[in-house]
């Protein structure tokens, strides 16, 4: 097989398109806000924010049988309530954000297995759980696009509110910017992906396209601008390898998308000339 008819072949069928399209969407938009999550040090917030989304879907499974709009709509509700609540309990209480994320991420979790399980449900939890990017329908993709839409145009309108509450945030709200609701804004971003990608990579899956690309990208720049541009290119190329892997190995798509990254990260981490380990070795890393 020549290499054009390798690239080439799979995209002949219009389902392969469609699950190409959606992942690319998606790692657009988790390698913008991967970023922002790990240079804040938010990162395991992430998943505590994807395993919260357990619950909405039980309970909008219990109201309205399985309807797909009713079940990301109860997904969306569950995230956006435990982004909301744990502002609120770090904030209001001396607990940190992080603390509260877990618990109530852990609180949350054990309450949709507890509907899950109350439903006797059909519904194949392991869909939401791991996806089938494959799979995907066009209402699947209108969902997707509307949502790397807006996260891309809150980069670019908000750009400087985002950099300043990033890496000031106390500087950000001396000076009366609105730091509460830039972060508030920037969890209901990660949520709205996160629902947007349960049926396409899943909620475990989904995090490596936030995760993966943004630190990978942190071992080779110091700058924002370039931290971004590289953490989304990793994530767009590593979608279209792995689905070019899953069509030609017969792999899960979603899991070959993330072992493309993980190997890309496994790479950064030790080729990186200022950050990676053989730097480190040689002596000639940053040592800061």
């Amino acid at each position: 097989m020549s290499v054009s008819e390798f690239l080439i072949a799979p995209f002949r069928y219009d389902f392969m398109q469609r699950g190409l399209l959606t992942a690319v969407l998606l790692g657009i938009s988790g390698g913008l806000l991967g970023c922002i999550l790990v240079l804040r040090r938010l990162s395991l917030m992430g998943d505590a924010l994807a395993h919260s989304l357990l619950p909405g879907i039980g309970a909008a499974y219990l109201l309205f049988g399985p309807s797909m709009p009713a079940l990301f709509i109860g997904a969306m509700f569950a995230g956006l309530l435990t982004a909301l609540g744990s502002a609120l309990l770090s904030r209001l209480t001396r607990i940190k954000e992080d603390a509260a994320f877990g618990a109530l991420f852990v609180v949350l979790f054990g309450v949709g297995v507890a509907l899950i399980n109350v439903a006797r449900t059909r519904l194949n939890i392991l869909e939401f759980l791991f996806g089938n990017v494959l799979a995907v329908s066009p209402s699947d993709i209108a969902l997707t696009t509307s949502t790397t839409v807006l996260t891309v145009l809150a980069f670019v309108f908000g750009y400087r509110h985002i950099v300043l509450e990033t890496f000031d945030p106390v500087f950000y709200r001396a000076t009366g910017g609105r730091g509460g609701l830039v972060h508030l804004g920037l969890l209901s971003l990660v949520v709205l992906n996160l629902v947007a990608s349960l049926q396409t990579m899943g909620i475990v899956l989904s995090l490596g396209l936030f995760l993966l690309p943004a630190v990978s990208a942190y071992l080779w720049s110091d700058h924002l601008r370039n931290l971004l541009v590289l953490s989304v290119a990793i994530a767009v190329v590593c979608a279209a390898a792995g689905i070019l892997i899953s069509y030609h190995m017969g792999f899960p798509s979603g899991a070959s998308i993330v072992i493309c990254l993980g190997a890309v990260f496994l790479f950064s981490a030790v080729a990186s000339p200022r950050h990676g380990l053989l730097s480190k070795l040689r002596g000639t890393g940053d040592t800061a």
